[in-house]
């Protein structure tokens, strides 16, 4: 396959991939999605559909019934998520973000689609899937240490946490037997 060539990566049609010009001028179609893209991110995508997160990702998306379209920096925008599970406006799977319904704006918010670019490639560092347990786990610990999920959590941290929309939160005393 083409390395400029995404469109039977994720079985997408021109519809999901509205044609745009770029700052060069170039017209960007599905053909020509990668042209913009670091090397790190073109490599970033292709760990992630080995690893099978994004796959994954995808799968979650037709399954919701989310429309999907190409966004910035080889991510994947799923508009219309409606699962209880998780309860954040956005998360990402792999290279796709899933946006809720109510939170469809984001897509166009460029801090935060960095800040899910980020995840995107904790996802490709830890392999794929085993990232969720991880997360998981680091979330576990923040809540234990600040009573909220992100601000100890490593993953949201490095991932920044102003720019995925979370306060830091103090770590709580730890209490002293008297």
């Amino acid at each position: 396959m083409d390395s400029a060539d995404t469109s039977d990566i994720v079985g997408a049609d021109a519809s999901c991939c509205p044609s745009t010009d770029t700052p060069s001028g170039r017209r960007r179609t599905c053909r020509t999605y990668d042209v913009g893209m670091t090397a790190g991110e073109r490599l970033r995508r292709y760990l992630n559909l080995i690893n099978l997160s994004t796959p994954v990702g995808l799968a979650v998306a037709k399954a919701a019934g989310c429309s999907l379209q190409r966004g910035p920096r080889g991510l994947l925008v799923a508009q219309g998520y409606t699962w209880p599970v998780p309860k954040a406006s956005a998360f990402t799977l792999g290279n796709v973000v899933l946006l809720r319904p109510t939170a469809a704006h984001l897509a166009a918010n460029s801090v935060l689609m960095g800040h899910e670019a980020r995840h995107s490639t904790q996802y490709a560092c830890c392999l794929g899937l085993p990232f969720l347990p991880l997360y998981g786990a680091a979330a576990l610990w923040s809540l234990l240490r600040t009573g909220d999920l992100a601000s100890r959590n490593i993953f949201e941290r490095w991932a920044g946490l102003g720019e995925g929309g979370y306060l830091e939160r103090p770590v709580r005393r730890r209490r002293t037997k008297n």
